[in-house]
């Protein structure tokens, strides 16, 4: 069982992607940060950290392939469907990493292992 501050920093890791609201790529960067600066000391949160950042790579991909098909309109809803995707599994992810249970994201792309 994680202890009570891995599990913070994990739920912080998964929580950080909501940060692309406010900054472009920041559903990359801000787990990111987390990961490089809690990879070492902290095993559960390596294991968030990299997939959320995983995740958020996915994520931007999904969405850049939805905005390249709103030139044949189902990109709109494809885009909305991503969008709210997103945001509930995040949300999900941060309640499981703050109860201790590692969250493995449905349709993720692991790039970083």
């Amino acid at each position: 069982m994680p202890t009570k501050d891995e599990r913070t920093w994990g739920m912080i890791a998964h929580l950080s992607a909501l940060s692309g609201f406010i900054i472009p790529i920041g559903n990359i960067l801000g787990p990111l940060v987390i990961w490089l600066i809690k990879r070492e000391e902290m095993p559960f949160v390596n294991e968030q950290g990299k997939e959320a950042l995983n995740f958020g790579i996915s994520v931007t991909i999904y969405a850049v392939i939805s905005w390249l098909l709103m030139f044949v309109l189902i990109g709109f809803l494809l885009f909305v469907v991503v969008g709210i995707f997103w945001v509930v599994v995040v949300i999900i992810a941060a309640i499981r990493a703050s109860e201790g249970k590692s969250y493995r994201y449905p349709l993720n792309i692991r790039f970083v292992k």
